[in-house]
């Protein structure tokens, strides 16, 4: 720890909460406490959109997809983040 300030024991979450809301962490906690974490089975979040296709183009995707053995909207997504990469580049 950065300084001899003690994190004091809470009755509840909203204790606790109120507590970390109004301190200062760098008065607890310095650079040399600080840990590297991951999180591998986080999954980003999803919004549902709409878009218009052309019949044939979401039949072939389809086809594909199926060819795949995966759902096409699965496939789309694949092609849409190969397409943003690509470009990002």
């Amino acid at each position: 720890m950065k300084k001899s300030l003690k994190v004091p024991k809470f009755k509840n979450e909203d204790e606790e909460r109120s507590f970390w809301a109004k301190i200062d962490l760098a008065d607890y906690f310095g650079s040399e406490d600080l840990q590297s974490v991951s999180f591998p089975n986080l999954k980003p979040t999803s919004r549902s959109i709409s878009i218009r296709l052309p019949e044939i183009l979401l039949l072939r995707l389809k086809e594909e997809a199926n060819q795949k053995n995966i759902p096409y909207q699965s496939l789309i997504k694949q092609y849409l983040t190969e397409g943003v990469r690509r470009n990002a580049a």
